[in-house]
């Protein structure tokens, strides 16, 4: 198949871009995960003081933002590896399980987590809140980990990419 070298480079800057956008979101959650995560689980519903919108800065406004810079960059690389079959696929593939895992992610975590942010203000479920916040914890260790993995899943294609630009 030939394929110009200007759909080539559209293709892999793309790809390049996403993929970039991709590992900026995992390190915003590896950093949650690890820093913020553990303070607002450590003894419910008084450490549900982390999660207090108290200084304008609301991690579902920044969760907003950076999920959907990425899959803003995703479209566009879809759509220019579009020609580059075994990359389309691929790129089919990861999108099928990013969205499973974002679906996950509106159905479980982000209503649970509202949830506890009510709470900061008086509002919201007490029942079984040590359970609740400890389930979150691990289950979000799981999402995060399968983040990773769909992240990483692009640098294979970004290998088909060049054997295409090499062959």
């Amino acid at each position: 198949m030939n394929i110009p070298d200007d759909y080539l480079s559209r293709a892999e800057t793309w790809l390049i871009i996403t993929t970039l956008a991709y590992f900026m979101m995992n390190g915003a959650q590896i950093f949650e995960t690890a820093v913020l995560v553990p303070k607002w689980t450590a003894n419910p519903p008084e450490s549900f003081k982390w999660l207090a919108d108290t200084n304008g800065t609301s991690l579902k406004t920044f969760w907003i933002i950076v999920h959907s810079l990425h899959e803003l960059t995703f479209i566009p690389a879809l759509i220019f590896c579009w020609k580059l079959v075994p990359v389309r696929n691929g790129l089919l593939i990861l999108l099928a399980f990013h969205l499973a895992v974002r679906g996950w992610t509106l159905a479980y975590f982000a209503p649970n987590i509202m949830e506890f942010e009510k709470l900061t203000t008086g509002l919201g479920n007490t029942a079984d809140l040590v359970k609740r916040a400890s389930l979150w914890k691990i289950l979000n260790y799981i999402r995060v980990g399968l983040f990773i993995l769909l992240s990483l899943g692009l640098l294979p294609l970004y290998g088909k990419i060049m054997s295409f630009k090499t062959g």
